[in-house]
């Protein structure tokens, strides 16, 4: 890994005290820690750090978990930092998580704030991403406010409102995109019993985006976590509410460091359990060549899913029956499985493809939930604006059409910001 794909990062305190991270939230930069630096500096070396694309951070994209810990961790390495205590909120929190799975001898403790073992669902996220790529992120920036804090902090402190909306509108866009992607895919529900540190787990107590619900479901999965709710507190808890939660950080790493300090935790062992669905499709499939089978029908599903989004995928598999499994479970696997998961070409390309092909053949249905995947796929309404005057070319005028008539709506409703749709609908007249 190149020094430009490591983290833009700070460090705070004395030289010779244990390291504690600090990670921040989605749209957030280092300085929503600076009410925390002064406290925590008196017993720790404080390291924080921008994601990519955010604040300092060189805009090499990360769109995973995974990805994410992989850079720190490189960060970590190329300043000779091997154990540390972490704390991460939000998307940070998820990061710490994937820290304790994937490097559970290097992390000596950590704490989740406004945390999830499941960040809302796939679909909301990667509905995100259509909209940052179709109106930029000065739509996301103008309901940060109502988001991350209460209103009646946000009324209080209009400076602090001012500035979070700035961090929102001057993060990368595509390194947004890819943050989004990266929660669009974060589910560690199966896995917090591997996490072996200490863990605290805050909440706030008015935090709608992850409410206290979450955190009492990263406690009830982690072998040793406690809970903390913060009153008076929304998502951005540590700007909102900074006393109760420096002191609650106090709290936790000094216990959790004294007690090891005898030496790194032994790594969990590493439990793969197999989906539920799986097992179902393995017990369906028997004889030679079943497991590759059962291979690429999970493969088909997670990229079906990617494609067409939960809820699509959810409708389809909920209207299977004894007549209908089995082409089900032959279009995950052939079509999901085999061809849209083969490396020859992306995603993008495979959605201008699939889209003149359902223009051609006049599928309107299918060419409705295609052009949604291909919003999420990465097209823009102008690439498919451009696919669909290619169509007319060669597959007719009539075709074209009424292909853009279904794609206008479509991307109309794709692309909409949640806040100007709103006051849409409360517009629209009402019928019996």
């Amino acid at each position: 890994m190149t020094p430009a794909q490591t983290l833009q990062h700070r460090t705070d305190g004395p030289d010779n005290a244990p390291v504690l991270v600090l990670g921040p939230a989605l749209g957030t930069t280092w300085h929503m820690w600076d009410r925390q630096i002064p406290e925590l500096t008196r017993n720790w070396r404080v390291l924080r750090f921008d994601l990519p694309g955010h604040g300092g951070s060189p805009a090499y994209s990360a769109d995973s978990a995974d990805a994410f810990a992989e850079r720190l961790l490189a960060t970590l390495d190329r300043l000779g930092v091997e154990r540390f205590g972490y704390v991460g909120c939000s998307l940070g929190g998820a990061l710490g998580i994937q820290l304790a799975l994937r490097a559970p001898q290097r992390v000596t403790s950590l704490a989740l704030i406004s945390s999830s073992p499941r960040f809302a669902t796939p679909d909301s996220w990667r509905q995100r991403g259509v909209v940052i790529r179709t109106n930029g992120l000065d739509p996301i920036a103008r309901t940060t406010p109502e988001r991350w804090f209460t209103p009646g902090f946000a009324a209080a402190q209009p400076a602090i409102v001012e500035w979070a909306v700035q961090m929102v509108r001057t993060t990368d866009p595509g390194c947004y995109i890819a943050a989004c992607e990266a929660l669009a895919s974060f589910d560690v529900r199966e896995s917090l019993g591997r996490i072996g540190v200490g863990t605290l787990v805050v909440a706030g107590a008015e935090d709608e985006i992850t409410p206290p619900a979450e955190a009492r479901a990263l406690v009830a999965g982690i072998p040793d976590a406690r809970l903390a709710i913060v009153p008076g507190a929304s998502h951005l808890t540590p700007v909102e509410q900074p006393g109760a939660v420096t002191d609650l950080l106090i709290r936790h790493f000094t216990t959790t460091w004294q007690e090891s300090a005898a030496g790194p935790p032994a790594p969990a062992p590493v439990i793969s359990p197999v989906p539920q669905q799986a097992s179902a499709v393995a017990e369906l499939e028997s004889g030679e060549g079943s497991a590759l089978r059962t291979d690429a029908y999970e493969a088909g599903m997670k990229v079906r899913r990617e494609v067409l989004g939960d809820a699509h995928v959810d409708r389809s598999l909920e209207g299977t029956d004894d007549f209908t499994e089995d082409f089900q479970n032959f279009i995950t696997r052939y079509a999901w499985g085999e061809v849209w998961s083969r490396p020859g070409i992306d995603r993008r390309t495979r959605s201008v493809i699939t889209l003149t092909a359902l223009v051609a053949r006049d599928h309107h249905e299918e060419l409705a939930f295609h052009v949604r995947a291909a919003l999420r796929n990465g097209l823009t309404p102008d690439e498919i604006k451009e696919v669909l005057l290619q169509t007319a070319v060669y597959c007719g005028v009539p075709a074209a059409d009424a292909a853009f008539a279904v794609a206008q709506r479509v991307i109309r409703d794709e692309t909409t910001p949640e806040d100007r749709r709103a006051g849409e609908e409360e517009n629209e007249p009402h019928g019996n």
